[in-house]
């Protein structure tokens, strides 16, 4: 009876049982990708604390600290959403066995361009 409707064979791939297989490079490289998002923005937080800490010299007509601690605090904020909505999206696409890695190399790409912008305002705002 199955022979001329292989539908109803009763063979698992075809109602469900079977998943194509996981991309171990993609789980991997996702992973690596996310991980090196996060020690990027551990550094440029260290880095943004250190900065705003030894701002010795800020003349008044040219120095706005407000504004420089806003935006290294803002540049975080952004990039630290960056990286978690990478992460969850990464998190969804693995789960569901479709490609992940361009989630994380984009949340990578997108938070360090917000730390890098967030410390070129930092320079704009302090004077230098």
């Amino acid at each position: 009876m199955s022979a001329g409707y292989p539908y109803f064979a009763g063979s698992a791939a075809t109602f469900g049982g079977a998943h194509p297989p996981r991309a171990k490079w993609d789980f991997v490289l996702s992973a690596v990708l996310l991980t090196v998002s996060l020690v990027c923005w551990i550094v440029a937080a260290s880095g943004g604390f250190f900065v705003l800490a030894f701002t010795d010299f800020c003349p008044a007509e040219t120095c706005h600290i407000h504004q420089a601690s806003v935006s290294i605090a803002v540049a975080l904020a952004v990039a630290a959403a960056f990286i978690v909505i990478g992460a969850v999206l990464a998190i969804v696409r693995i789960v569901r066995r479709r490609l992940s890695w361009p989630f994380s190399a984009a949340a990578l790409t997108l938070s360090i361009m917000a730390e890098l912008l967030g410390f070129l305002e930092y320079i704009s705002a302090v004077g230098y």
